[in-house]
């Protein structure tokens, strides 16, 4: 049998190595505002559910407790707008990036099935078309996509990597046409709770669903809004009869959140003070890098969201990568998101403060 792996492209990650030697030989130290991971403390209330409820010494279920999924409604109708949502509405998974692998083969997608994206995109939605054997398709404009043999459409608001927010009249449109078509629609907001310049909505709320969840999935995380990346703490929200057929097949794959992890989520999106402490850190750094790049003659394309700045000085990507890792500034290469990204470079936020008050005295050196 021939390998899996050769139906996907080189973990672009891998390509950045070189790149993060020469960073990290700098005298004062490497800033990595590359992968984007959380660098802050988890919050203390979490911490404590997490080992307050450390002795489970039985196996979670796959869809977990009546309390995590009151979560999981109670936040769904609190924080996005949406109305009527039920426990059949929501499914807890391993953190949002193996759902976004595995949803296609998992949904029985296969050869003669396509997986629609935006063409600037986190490469995941690729990955995901391509283990299930189907074809990865890049758009422009979805609602000019052939609907032919089309059976999954990302959308991804705030993107990553250029931190576009869809407003709600384009959501609105997008979901009526890919209703028309019987797409389904999987729409990643992971950074919904980080807007600066936007007020990014999902697709669950009544202004772009029509009040039902038909033909809708909304993938949320709380890696980044709670620092829980080391958690692996994520879920699903929307169609019930997708989330159950989801749910079929994880009970039979095994697919649990962690007890522990459970209880730490329930305690995560109860809470809205260490959400806000969070965004203010952020705030803060985008701040000063944003001033600082743009004084170095960087332009900023959208980043009205997100945890990333969408920064060109219209030279190739990796000339950029280059010249920053010589200055021990560690960013991604824009062509990790697509093509249509080889004269961008994304620059995280998640650094520390005195990691980003570094990188901003060097790019003003």
């Amino acid at each position: 049998m021939p390998p899996v792996s050769d139906r996907l492209p080189v973990f672009p990650w891998d390509r950045l190595e070189p790149y993060k030697t020469t960073a990290a030989a700098h005298a004062d130290g490497i800033v990595d505002l590359s992968v984007g991971t959380p660098v802050d403390p988890v919050p203390e209330l979490i911490q404590r559910a997490l080992s307050g409820a450390s002795d489970s010494p039985g196996y979670p279920t796959v869809w977990g407790t009546a309390a995590l999924r009151d979560a999981l409604t109670g936040w769904c109708e609190r924080r996005l707008g949406a109305r009527g949502v039920e426990h059949t509405n929501v499914l807890p998974v391993v953190g949002s990036k193996e759902l976004v692998a595995w949803l296609p083969t998992q949904l029985g997608l296969g050869p003669g099935d396509r997986v629609a994206f935006p063409r600037l995109a986190y490469p995941t939605y690729e990955v995901g078309a391509r283990l299930a054997g189907a074809e990865p398709v890049a758009y422009d404009e979805p609602t000019e996509l052939d609907p032919e043999g089309l059976r999954l459409l990302w959308l991804n608001s705030p993107s990553n990597p250029t931190g576009r927010v869809l407003d709600a009249d384009t959501l609105r449109r997008i979901v009526a046409w890919a209703r028309e078509h019987g797409v389904l629609v999987l729409s990643d907001e992971c950074y919904l709770e980080l807007g600066w310049e936007a007020d990014p909505v999902s697709v669950l709320h009544p202004d772009v669903s029509g009040g039902s969840f038909e033909g809708l999935v909304a993938v949320h995380s709380l890696s980044k809004r709670s620092n829980l990346a080391g958690y692996r703490a994520a879920f699903a929200a929307g169609d019930a009869a997708v989330l159950g057929e989801l749910l079929q097949i994880r009970k039979h794959g095994g697919m649990m959140v962690p007890a522990p992890v459970q209880a730490a989520t329930v305690a995560a999106l109860g809470d809205d003070a260490h959400v806000e402490e969070q965004r203010a850190r952020y705030a803060a750094r985008r701040t000063v890098l944003r001033g600082a790049l743009e004084a170095e003659g960087f332009r900023i394309e959208h980043s009205e969201a997100s945890l990333y700045l969408w920064a060109t000085r219209d030279e190739p990507c990796w000339d950029t990568v280059g010249d920053l890792a010589k200055r021990g500034i560690l960013v991604a290469p824009g062509d990790f998101y697509g093509p249509a990204g080889d004269r961008f470079v994304r620059v995280a936020l998640t650094a520390t403060d005195e990691r980003v008050e570094a990188a901003v005295r060097r790019l003003r050196a």
